[in-house]
């Protein structure tokens, strides 16, 4: 996996993982790629700050003045881009990015419900999957 620091054409930043660089040049010639905060599609890769081990133990470096988004505001993001731009396919998602990796179906972007071992299966036959953590607010 390799993460890059990507920026959208409003400026929003983000990081996104890939299996490798070639699938994220994949992505971004294809149009795949879009903002989690805007769904902006003019998306490229951003400059990144080295990881750098300070002697507290912490990594990472962060802008003077600059606040670092917490997990919960960036998923809640990634959540709402699907809500608004995916189709939720519910447990028939590993079924449905099949169909699409191999052109059975159109292109496009989908979420729903997998086990480990489907998900596993797909990024064993090259199809870019990514987990996203359940909304905590749903579960009470």
């Amino acid at each position: 996996m390799i993460a890059y620091q990507l920026a959208c054409g409003k400026g929003h930043e983000f990081e996104g993982w890939f299996r490798d660089s070639a699938a994220y040049d994949h992505q971004e010639a294809s149009g795949d790629l879009s903002c989690p905060m805007c769904g902006n599609l003019q998306v490229r890769k951003a400059i990144m700050a080295p990881s750098v081990k300070t002697t507290k133990g912490k990594t990472g470096v962060t802008a003077p003045g600059a606040e670092e988004p917490s997990p919960q505001r960036y998923m809640a993001g990634v959540r709402k881009f699907l809500k608004e731009n995916a189709d939720y396919v519910g447990p028939r998602f590993a079924e449905e990015a099949r169909k699409i990796h191999y052109g059975e179906t159109e292109q496009r972007h989908i979420y729903g419900e997998a086990t480990l071992g489907q998900a596993k299966d797909l990024i064993q036959e090259g199809i870019d999957v990514a987990p996203v953590p359940p909304d905590p607010d749903d579960l009470n």
